[in-house]
């Protein structure tokens, strides 16, 4: 084969398929069938075009390629002047078009992994549309703000705060402990952005599954006033309530792990055995095969990402972290497992990423056992909420279900 062949004809043959997406959508969704805005042979062309102009540019005349650009980049402009309607080529068109000949200069310069790469993501934007613009119809302004705040919190925050140890014992790190805020709130603000795309199509399964990972506090709240709100349901609420607190323990394993991998592994025993309640309970749920409910309402869980949650998590953890080091240095070690208990019954992550970030400041058992402790106090929590939020006939299974997880949770903690 002609050396030059092969780059021709996979840049056509990638073209082709960017334009197979995009003649696809207009078909679907063009109001005037009479306007072409470029479909199969269109962007197959401007991909062939590409990669000529890009051989031509290396091998022959340097300006080929940029000429060409220009040149299509006028076409495109004057095609917007000449209909200008809500028909006409968009930005979509220019940028797609300018990239479909990008992607035939990168193939024909031997980038074809990239020339590969940029087509796929091409044609999974160009095939998006509608199901984004169903996805953002569903945000609200408070969405809006908090994402914005999350962008705040990872992208400005971040790389401001000073990356050493400060203040006695050399246990506060501003990088460090803003490093935490960014994972957890990146987590829980992922899992809620899932539950806005699904929205009212989520089940309870699904419903509790998220809103574990977001908020399994928050999650089992509102599942057990919902409870009191069709108290016939509360069989599926309680389901609710085991899964989302099961959700918690591999959610927390994920975190410690990214931060102490071998902490997370002392972790997987411990929380594994604590995981088979939930388990044993949605097994039984699905032999008895309750009446299923209709898909309920999307859960009334607020946006878990907000600045005055991330800075109320980044002072609990700064003082779990000091608290930590200055029992190591005074071998205190033994205080830990109480502050732990305490620290668990309203928040999980700040003592276990205290743990993790603070390997020095205690053994790697008694690490393991702290966060324990922590787990089984938020099942005891858990209770408490679902005892005084929900109705008396979700009581039983969740007391039986959580009570479990924390019993086994507490023996592991000082038998394994």
């Amino acid at each position: 084969m002609p050396p030059l062949l092969a780059p021709i004809i996979a840049s056509a043959g990638l073209g082709a398929l960017i334009g197979l997406i995009r003649q696809w959508r207009d078909q679907n969704s063009r109001k005037n069938p009479d306007v072409d805005m470029g479909g199969i042979r269109t962007y197959t062309f401007w991909a062939i075009l590409g990669a000529v102009s890009a051989l031509a540019s290396r091998d022959y005349a340097p300006w080929t390629l940029p000429v060409l650009l220009l040149v299509v980049s006028a076409h495109q402009i004057v095609m917007r002047w000449k209909t200008h309607d809500e028909t006409s080529p968009g930005g979509t068109s220019f940028a797609a078009t300018l990239l479909t000949i990008m992607i035939g200069a990168l193939i024909a310069w031997e980038q074809t992994e990239s020339g590969v790469v940029l087509a796929a993501l091409t044609m999974v934007v160009l095939g998006s549309k509608k199901p984004v613009h169903e996805w953002t119809d569903r945000f609200t302004a408070a969405d809006i703000r908090a994402t914005l705040q999350f962008v705040a919190v990872t992208g400005v925050i971040l790389p401001l705060v000073p990356d050493r140890d400060m203040g006695p014992y050399g246990g506060f790190n501003p990088f460090s402990t803003w490093l935490m805020v960014v994972l957890i709130s990146g987590l829980g603000f992922a899992s809620y952005v899932a539950m806005r795309i699904i929205g009212e199509r989520a089940g309870i399964v699904v419903s509790s599954l998220l809103g574990g990972l977001a908020s399994s506090t928050a999650t089992t709240l509102a599942f057990s006033r919902r409870s009191k709100e069709d108290p016939d349901r509360s069989a599926h609420y309680a389901l609710a309530l085991s899964i989302a607190s099961g959700v918690m323990l591999p959610r927390v394993l994920v975190v410690v792990g990214l931060v102490n991998r071998e902490l997370a592994l002392g972790l997987v025993l411990p929380f594994a055995l604590m995981s088979i309640p939930p388990i044993l309970h949605g097994l039984w749920f699905w032999l008895r095969r309750p009446d299923a409910p209709e898909n309920s309402d999307a859960l009334a869980i607020q946006n878990p990402l907000k600045l005055t949650t991330a800075i109320k998590f980044a002072a609990l953890y700064a003082v779990f972290a000091f608290i930590v080091e200055a029992a190591s240095q005074h071998n205190l070690q033994d205080s830990l497992l109480p502050l732990s208990f305490v620290s668990g019954l309203t928040n999980m992550e700040a003592i276990s990423l205290s743990m993790a970030n603070h390997e020095n400041g205690a053994s790697g058992e008694l690490a393991v056992q702290a966060i324990v402790i922590a787990a089984v106090a938020n099942s005891i929590s858990k209770i408490a909420i679902a005892v005084f939020a929900g109705d008396k006939r979700l009581r039983p299974p969740a007391l039986l279900s959580l009570g479990a997880t924390a019993a086994i949770g507490g023996a592991a903690a000082f038998l394994l």
